[in-house]
C-alpha cells in the first residue's frame, strides 16, 4: 500500500494512525528455514541486513509475511545515515556494521497468518489485531536491537497529533494515517494519508546558480558551518517566483566573491535539475535564510528546500549543524510505549 500526502492528519472515526519511521520499507517473508528480505520495490535487501534474516529465523512462528520498515536506532534516536552505510558490496563490511549498528524489524501488517492463509482482503482492523495477537505469543526481550518489533498504533488523533509534536527530535518521520476498514492495496493509495513532519533551519547562502536560459538566478546555494568554523555546503533552495528571482539578483550579484563556501562545496548539478547551469557563483557568506526541510541526512539536506524568509536578525556564525542533528529526548520506542 502507499500513501497519499496531505498537510494535517485525517479526523473523524474508523482511522488508525502509526508511526511514519524513516527507514526502508520492507516485506518479510518466511516459510520453514527460508527468510525473504524484499524492498517494495520487488529488490532483495537481505544481503544488507544479516541480523535481520537472524532475528525473524529466531521466532517460534516459522510461517508469515509481514510489512514493516527497517530501521537502526543510535543512541535512542533513528539513523539513517547508519542504514545508507549498509548498501555496500563488500559482505565483510556488512558483516562489522550489523554487528556495530544492528537493525531492527517494525512490522505494522500482517498479509499471511501462521497457518499460510493470505489475509489481504480482510480489512486493516483485522489484519492488524491478528499481528498484535502474533506479537503477544513472541518470548520477552525479542524485540532488542538487532531483532523484531511491533510497530505501534492508535486510533486517537491526539496521541497521533503528539507523536508529530514530541517526538521530531528523536527523527520520526511524521505520521501514517489508514482507514480501518481497507483491505490491503498493493501499490494504490486508496485509504492511506501520510503527514510529514517538516522543518526549518537557518541556512547561509554561499552561493547560487544561474538558470540555463534568461539569466536570472535559479537557486541559492545553503551553507552550515561545522565545529572547525568551515562553511559546508548542504543542499540548496530553487522555490522561487519568477518575480522573486528578479528580485534576487540586485541583492546578491554585489556579494559575489570567492571562495563561498570554506568547507565543502558544491559539486554539479542534480541530474534532476536540468534548468540550472554547471557553474556555481560564490558570495561573501553575510545572508542568513530560513529554509523548510523534510530529512537531513549525510550532511545534507536529502532534497531541495523551500525558501521562507531572509533573516537579517541572524548572524551567520551562528548557523551550524546543531540544529538539524537529531536529538533524541529520550530513546524513541520508550515514548511510543514499546517495551
Amino acid at each position: 500500500m502507499e500513501a497519499t500526502s496531505a498537510k494535517r492528519l485525517p479526523d473523524g472515526p474508523g482511522w488508525l494512525y502509526e508511526p511514519k519511521w524513516d527507514g526502508f520499507r520492507c516485506l518479510a517473508f518466511r516459510k520453514g528455514r527460508v527468510i525473504l528480505l524484499q524492498s517494495k520495490s520487488g529488490q532483495p535487501l537481505g544481503r544488507y541486513f544479516p541480523e535481520v534474516e537472524a532475528a525473524l529465523a529466531a521466532l517460534p512462528t516459522r510461517t508469515f509475511v509481514l510489512d514493516g520498515e527497517i530501521v537502526i536506532f543510535t543512541a535512542g534516536a533513528l539513523d539513517f545515515d547508519a542504514l545508507l552505510q549498509r548498501i555496500h558490496p563488500a559482505a565483510s563490511r556488512i558483516e562489522k556494521l550489523s554487528r556495530e549498528t544492528p537493525a531492527t524489524f517494525l512490522a505494522f501488517d500482517l498479509l499471511v497468518d501462521p497457518r499460510g492463509k493470505p489475509l489481504v482482503d480482510l480489512p486493516l482492523a483485522e489484519r492488524r489485531a491478528r499481528l498484535e495477537k502474533l506479537f503477544a505469543r513472541l518470548p520477552p526481550k525479542i524485540h532488542e536491537a538487532g531483532g523484531v518489533l511491533l510497530s505501534p498504533a492508535t486510533a486517537e488523533r491526539k496521541t497521533a497529533e503528539g507523536w508529530m509534536r514530541e517526538l521530531g527530535a528523536g527523527g520520526l518521520d511524521g505520521v501514517v494515517a489508514k482507514r480501518a476498514d481497507e483491505r490491503y492495496r498493493t501499490g494504490e493509495r486508496a485509504g492511506m494519508v501520510k503527514v510529514k513532519r517538516l522543518r526549518t533551519a537557518d541556512c547561509v547562502v554561499g552561493g547560487f546558480r544561474y538558470l540555463q536560459a534568461g539569466g536570472e538566478i535559479g537557486s541559492l546555494l545553503l551553507g552550515l558551518y561545522d565545529r572547525a568554523g568551515k562553511l559546508d555546503h548542504v543542499g540548496f533552495s530553487s522555490s522561487f517566483t519568477a518575480a522573486e528571482r528578479r528580485e534576487l539578483k540586485p541583492l546578491l550579484t554585489p556579494l559575489i566573491e570567492p571562495p563561498g563556501f570554506t568547507g565543502k562545496a558544491p559539486g554539479g548539478p542534480s541530474r534532476w535539475s536540468a534548468r540550472r547551469t554547471d557553474d556555481w557563483q560564490p558570495v561573501r557568506p553575510v545572508l542568513v535564510c530560513e529554509v523548510r526541510y523534510d530529512h537531513f541526512s549525510g550532511a545534507r539536506f536529502r532534497h531541495g528546500t523551500k525558501f521562507l524568509r531572509w533573516r537579517p536578525d541572524k548572524r551567520p556564525e551562528d548557523c551550524t549543524f546543531g540544529q538539524v542533528r537529531p536529538r533524541a529526548a529520550g530513546p524513541l520506542l520508550e515514548h511510543l510505549g514499546v517495551d
